[in-house]
């Protein structure tokens, strides 16, 4: 792209905004969000050194004067929406990132909206004087420049790197500024001696590619090189959201397969959430042992994206081929909903607005994925057997004697995801 025209809009410590914005009390005060763990902490308890997916034992080290309040995901889900509506008006085509991020493509805007920069800047006042919430925003060529200005930018702050300057403002960076790049990578790096963007940029690709593997070492060689020809690109309109898993042949274990099925449901729901659209039909598909497949479905009384019936019906549909299953054994399972709706006002009676428990734990599992990933929260029946009972340590807390090398049942950055092994998407 040789035009300035993709922007990185990116709430402020999202959560604890909120927070600030909804009790005055706590403007200009370090606000910690969650009692067990760090969900967000305020730009004045990050002075201190608090930072997201820290234990609160040592958050409140850190900082013992912070105020500790716990986390309101209706709020954030309502303030949410309310952004994303101002992201969607701004401009044709948005990209969710997250709860509380978006690129948006202005291109094309020029002579309705004005410039890039001058758009970036509506949008900062507009979400300001009508939510209330801070937000910086990167605008730049590529969108993983604008990524990066827009973390340069905060907090509150408005960046714009000019076509023909972008390698100027990227090369001196350090190389954790990268969007991928994190400790690992950062110490396989510094290891050969790259510590900025610029040196990583000096090295042969096929160089990089043997420090960091051919896939890593090659898309961050492109980018220290401001090579993105990605587009911003809202999601697609689909006809249905699904996922599979691959299984072991499974004769006899109902519960493994339930708990699989519980992940399946989980991801499809999250997504079409996300996407904004309900769905009427549920559909479980089934290879078996012997190669054969079978199809299930059931229609819903009225679409719903909540996860709890979606997956109460996949549940009925399975019992019902409890026994095929027990004869032939499984290697494959997936759920399809199809069928779908807008997400109008059907959903909004699910919504965690009228405060029913079911909505608040999917609103509250959403918003948790968003901000830490998938790995952040999983269903106990997913965990090794283990683990289901151990404590909540943190790595790092008085009682947790492995430091940071525990492996605790709790995981927002570590490897697992919320699927097992072999798990895809399915539409």
């Amino acid at each position: 792209m040789s035009s300035v025209s993709i922007l990185d809009a990116d709430l402020d410590a999202f959560f604890a905004s909120v927070e600030q914005r909804d009790d005055a009390r706590l403007r200009g005060r370090p606000v910690i969000v969650g009692p067990g763990v760090v969900l967000a902490a305020s730009y004045e308890a990050r002075a201190f050194g608090v930072r997201s997916a820290m234990g609160a034992a040592r958050a409140r080290r850190l900082c013992p004067d912070a105020v500790v309040v716990p986390a309101r995901f209706a709020a954030y889900v309502e303030a949410s929406r309310a952004v994303f509506a101002i992201f969607d008006r701004t401009a044709p085509v948005v990209e969710r990132l997250s709860i509380d991020e978006a690129f948006l493509d202005v291109r094309g805007l020029e002579h309705i909206g004005g410039t890039a920069p001058q758009i970036a800047r509506r949008l900062r006042a507009e979400v300001r004087s009508e939510v209330g919430l801070p937000i910086s925003v990167g605008v730049a060529s590529t969108k993983h420049l604008a990524k990066v200005a827009s973390s340069a930018a905060k907090p509150d702050g408005l960046l714009v790197i000019e076509a023909g300057r972008e390698l100027a403002f990227l090369h001196p960076l350090p190389v954790a500024r990268l969007w991928g790049v994190g400790p690992s990578t950062e110490r396989r790096l510094r290891e050969h001696g790259i510590a900025t963007v610029g040196q990583l940029a000096g090295l042969p690709e096929t160089t990089v590619m043997a420090i960091l593997g051919r896939a890593a070492g090659s898309r961050l060689h492109a980018i220290a090189h401001n090579r993105d020809p990605r587009r911003v690109r809202a999601e697609r309109r689909r006809r249905s959201f699904g996922a599979q898993s691959a299984m072991r042949s499974r004769r006899d274990d109902p519960a493994a397969l339930d708990a699989v099925a519980a992940a399946l449901v989980d991801r499809a729901t999250r997504r079409m959430r996300a996407a904004g659209r309900t769905g009427r039909t549920v559909v479980l598909r089934l290879r078996f042992g012997d190669f054969t497949r079978a199809t299930r479905s059931r229609t819903l009384p009225h679409p719903t994206a909540a996860t709890r019936p979606i997956l109460l019906t996949l549940r009925a549909l399975l019992a019902a081929e409890r026994d095929m299953i027990a004869r032939r054994g499984i290697t494959l399972v997936g759920v399809t909903v199809a069928n779908l709706e807008p997400d109008t006002a059907s959903r909004q009676l699910e919504l965690p607005l009228d405060g029913r428990p079911p909505a608040l734990l999917d609103a509250a599992l959403d918003a948790v994925r968003d901000r830490f990933g998938t790995a952040a929260l999983q269903r106990a029946a997913l965990l090794p057997a283990g683990e289901r009972s151990a404590p909540w340590l943190f790595p790092g807390e008085p009682d947790d004697p492995a430091g940071d090398r525990a492996a605790a049942p709790w995981r927002p950055f570590g490897p697992d995801r919320s699927l097992p092994a072999n798990t895809t998407d399915a539409s």
